[in-house]
C-alpha cells in the first residue's frame, strides 16, 4: 500500500518569511510571538524594539510615536513592550505548513530561504531506485521502449544504461501536476494519467512515474541492484 507522503518530494518548499514581534506577555508565561497590525506594515524594525505596544491575540499595534485607530485599540486587550523583531520562516512539507526557524534580520531569513531551496538548475533530479519498485512486466514494457526510436507521445521515454541490465527513464514537462500540465499540455495530472492507463503503460509504473514526476524528477533509473525508497510499494522480491 502506497504512502499518502510523495517519497520523492525533496526538502520544504512553498516558503513564506514573516515578520513577528516578540513580547513579554505575562512573568508566568513564555514570549508570545505575535506579527504587526497590517497598518503598520511599514514601520522599521528599529522603531519597534523597545517600543510600547497594545495588542490582541492575532496582532500588535505600537502605540509609542503611532497612531492607532479607536476601532483597533478596542479589539486589544493587553500591553507590554516589544522585546524584539524576528523574521519567522515556514515552509510546506508534503502538505503541512512548517515553522522553519526565525532570523533577526530579513536579509538573513532570505538566505537560509535561498539555501533550502531546491531550485530548478540548482540540484540533481535524477533519482536511482531499485527496480523492485515495479513489476517485471513494467520493466520489460521500458526495455521494449529504449529499444524503439518511435516517441511514445507519453511525456516520458525510455533508454539503455550501457553495460547495465538498469533502465532509465527521462520525464518531459515535469512537474506533472494539473497547474503546470494545463499550462503546457492543457491536461490535468489525472487525465495524463488515465491517458497513461488507456494506452497500456503497467500500473505500478504508472504510479511510480507519476510520483517522481509531480517531485520534479527528470531522470528516473531503475535498477535491480539499487536501493529501494521508503514509501513507495514493492512488487518483486
Amino acid at each position: 500500500m502506497n504512502s499518502p507522503i510523495n517519497p520523492f518530494t525533496r526538502g520544504y518548499h512553498g516558503f513564506d518569511i514573516q515578520r513577528v514581534t516578540v513580547i513579554g506577555y505575562d512573568d508566568r508565561c513564555p514570549m508570545a510571538y505575535l506579527p504587526l497590525h497590517a497598518s503598520q506594515s511599514h514601520v522599521p524594525d528599529a522603531q519597534l524594539i523597545h517600543r510600547r505596544c497594545i495588542f490582541s491575540d492575532e496582532f500588535v499595534l505600537v502605540t509609542e510615536g503611532q497612531e492607532v485607530a479607536p476601532e483597533l485599540d478596542a479589539l486589544c486587550s493587553g500591553t507590554r513592550t516589544i522585546l524584539a523583531v524576528l523574521y519567522s520562516m515556514y515552509g510546506d512539507d508534503n502538505g503541512t505548513t512548517r515553522h522553519i526557524g526565525d532570523a533577526q534580520t530579513l536579509e538573513a531569513a532570505h538566505e537560509v530561504v535561498r539555501r533550502l531551496s531546491f531550485e530548478t538548475g540548482h540540484y540533481s533530479r535524477c533519482w536511482e531506485i531499485s527496480s523492485a519498485h515495479v513489476t517485471e512486466g513494467a520493466m520489460r514494457y521500458l526495455e521494449d521502449m529504449a529499444d524503439t526510436q518511435t516517441p511514445s507521445g507519453l511525456l516520458f521515454t525510455a533508454f539503455h544504461i550501457p553495460c547495465s541490465p538498469a533502465v532509465g527513464v527521462k520525464l518531459i514537462a515535469t512537474p506533472w501536476t494539473s497547474t503546470n500540465l494545463l499550462k503546457v499540455e492543457g491536461i490535468t495530472a489525472e487525465q495524463l494519467r488515465q491517458e497513461h492507463l488507456a494506452q497500456g503503460v503497467p500500473p505500478s509504473l504508472v504510479e511510480v512515474l507519476h510520483q517522481a514526476a509531480a517531485a520534479d524528477v527528470r531522470i528516473l533509473i531503475l535498477d535491480g541492484d539499487a536501493t529501494t525508497l521508503d514509501g513507495l510499494a514493492l512488487y518483486q522480491a
